[in-house]
């Protein structure tokens, strides 16, 4: 099948590329010229491991192309993937912006020859996709087609498994005929019994923000019971592993630490409180979960504070991890870059090191000083803050940290470390949610 993937961001770049996997011809279109012009020379622009081999095989093998026209991505597709970015409003009133969406419609729309499924990929309101076959169909009244909502769920540094072996792949339609293209799409995954989930659109387009925000609940919930621990002497770390054995929760996403961030949980939870307010119905649960995840992110500046005696003026923070999770270079609301800046501001030295995050950080947070590994950050330090964990920092010699260290004082916001090993290293230890 020939496949068009308008839009070369992490969700677009990789889908595309899985899909040539799959065996389909796909070119990945983007206005971006920079962009095409590194991936045509063999460069990934986003961080995801197992990417760069992927798009180096399908490119050899004659899957995947890659270009700025749409004039050539578009007539011959069969399904046509929009996938272009759906970034909060610049208003800050929490809304999707859906201009991008809206500009690929229009501009795709001269271009369609035969039957074409139009498949919104991005992360949407309802009722967009209605909306895109609206402006399709005004540009181009003779286009035949249809519009679907088939939306990504793929985690940061996991992505390529996320869509190779899904849990489920959503697909919103109202014609037969398009899912049983949207069916030849996912062939490939019939074989290993993938549940589809085929449904209207306005479903599809709300099963993604209904899971993402029930996804962010389990983290704000787990993040309230870590400051109950904290006042009365549990260990969240234990009381979570007892929870999440209880098959009707699940220990995932029951992990305490400084608060959820990313291109996903942030965004989407707020946008969905849109959608639940025009509509005149209320979301108290999620709303809850946006108020304690920024409340959160406080605590862990007056944590930090306290660490360093109460006054951080002067004094040196060492940082390990910048980005909102392992596995990614993505600092979309990153905790850390909540968090570090108010301690700056007040006088704080900040030192950082991270494995990919740091060139983008650079650009934000020039004042900042930037290492080369894990040690060299707690140099001189008056504290050290984890706030990613990465493989590379859940074995510190913490000796050696000890030794490089003005104090050895440790503030673990991943929970990484367990108190007793830290006290016997001889540091003082915070972590969150634990005695």
């Amino acid at each position: 099948m020939n496949i068009t993937m308008i839009g070369t961001g992490y969700v677009g770049l990789v889908s595309g590329v899985c899909l040539a996997e799959f065996g389909h011809r796909v070119i990945c279109m983007d206005k971006d010229k920079s962009k095409i012009e590194r991936l045509l020379n063999g460069e990934i622009p986003i961080y995801e491991p197992g990417l760069d081999r992927l798009v180096e095989k399908n490119v050899q093998e004659g899957r995947l192309t890659f270009s700025t026209d749409l004039a050539e991505c578009v007539p011959e597709a069969q399904a046509i993937f929009i996938a272009v970015g759906t970034p909060s409003s610049r208003r800050g009133d929490g809304y999707a912006d859906l201009s991008y969406i809206y500009a690929a419609a229009k501009d795709l729309a001269p271009h369609l020859n035969g039957y074409t499924v139009i498949v919104d990929k991005s992360t949407v309101p309802v009722g967009t996709a209605r909306q895109v076959a609206r402006v399709v169909g005004e540009q181009n009244p003779k286009a035949d087609f249809n519009v679907v909502s088939n939306p990504e769920f793929l985690r940061e540094g996991a992505a390529i498994n996320d869509f190779m072996r899904p849990n489920r792949v959503v697909i919103g339609t109202d014609s037969e005929r398009a899912a049983g293209i949207m069916k030849e799409v996912y062939n490939p995954l019939y074989l290993i019994s993938t549940p589809f989930v085929i449904t209207g659109l306005e479903t599809a387009e709300l099963i993604k923000y209904a899971s993402n925000a029930f996804l962010a609940m389990k983290i704000s919930f787990v993040n309230e019971m870590a400051n109950i621990c904290e006042e009365v002497g549990a260990d969240v770390v234990e009381l979570a592993r007892g929870v999440g054995l209880d098959g009707r929760i699940g220990s995932k996403f029951l992990h305490a630490g400084p608060g959820y961030g990313g291109s996903c949980f942030p965004k989407d939870t707020l946008a969905l409180l849109r959608i639940a307010q025009e509509h005149g119905v209320a979301a108290r649960s999620v709303e809850a979960a946006v108020e304690i995840n920024a409340a959160q992110k406080a605590m862990m500046v007056k944590k930090i504070r306290q660490a360093l005696g109460g006054d951080e003026a002067g004094k040196t923070i060492g940082v390990l991890g910048l980005t909102f999770k392992p596995e990614t270079d993505d600092l979309r609301d990153a905790p850390a870059l909540t968090i570090l800046p108010p301690l700056h501001e007040k006088g704080a030295l900040i030192q950082v090191h991270d494995p990919q995050g740091m060139k983008e950080a650079a650009g934000m947070f020039p004042e900042f000083n930037y290492v080369n590994n894990a040690y060299e950050a707690s140099d001189n330090a008056d504290v050290l803050v984890l706030f990613t964990e990465w493989n590379q920092y859940r074995a510190l010699d913490l000796q050696e940290l000890k030794s490089r260290m003005k104090s050895p004082v440790f503030v673990d916001l991943r929970n990484v470390y367990s108190p007793g090993q830290m006290r016997e290293a001889g540091f003082t230890y915070y972590g969150v949610g634990r005695n």
